[in-house]
């Protein structure tokens, strides 16, 4: 049996914009960071790393291009929705084994994140996710579409919904990433702005990285 070979230039991402922002008090995805969307930033940075760009939000975001996919489950079913709506997207693309997933509130991911997580990939329903500082953060991952209808049935039946024990179920590879060096002091890539205080604090790390 020949080994499995990820085809790399066939990796689409979704972008996860479909969270209750309750502890932002609004959209996170149409937040402004230095005069630019939460939303425009993270596609921004996705872009050149995938073949093809989808984001999961409850309603279409305000003046965004891309094909706009919301969750398949009813009823807010958390962040494995998203996930399961980004499988979805990806298996009704020709030729795609695997979709990428990002977070709208981390504006600093990696802009190598697609390629660390593909070489993790060795097998057809391998997944990989990223950590930091020995931290998971799994809606950064890359996905097996082929997983999906078993997704659906797990959050349905499932009543806590913790993706780790989804990934508990499957063959995952963690895959970590440094933290990046700057001229005040070490970021986390996958800072995210979940509060006023944290935008506050992205800003701060715009002036830095600049």
């Amino acid at each position: 049996m020949s080994e499995f070979m990820l085809d790399r230039s066939n990796i689409p991402g979704v972008v996860l914009a479909g969270g209750r922002s309750s502890r932002m008090g609004r959209d996170k995805a149409s937040v402004t960071l230095a005069g630019r969307t939460l939303l425009d930033r993270v596609i921004e940075q996705l872009s050149p790393q995938v073949s093809a760009i989808a984001v999961n939000a409850d309603v279409t975001p305000h003046n965004c291009s891309r094909p706009f996919i919301p969750d398949i489950i009813p009823g807010k079913a958390g962040p494995m929705a998203g996930i399961h709506a980004a499988m979805a997207y990806g298996a009704s693309l020709a030729a795609v084994t695997h979709v990428v997933t990002v977070s709208v509130d981390s504006p600093f991911f990696p802009t190598d994140l697609v390629d660390w997580l593909a070489d993790a990939v060795d097998a057809p329903e391998k997944i990989a996710v990223a950590t930091s500082e020995s931290r998971v953060h799994p809606v950064f991952g890359l996905w097996p579409v082929s997983l999906a209808e078993d997704l659906e049935t797990w959050i349905a039946t499932d009543q806590k919904r913790r993706v780790r024990d989804f990934l508990l179920r499957h063959d995952v590879t963690e895959v970590a990433f440094p933290l990046r060096p700057t001229r005040a002091s070490l970021l986390d890539p996958f800072f995210n702005v979940n509060t006023p205080d944290d935008l506050t604090e992205a800003e701060r790390w715009l002036k830095v990285l600049a």
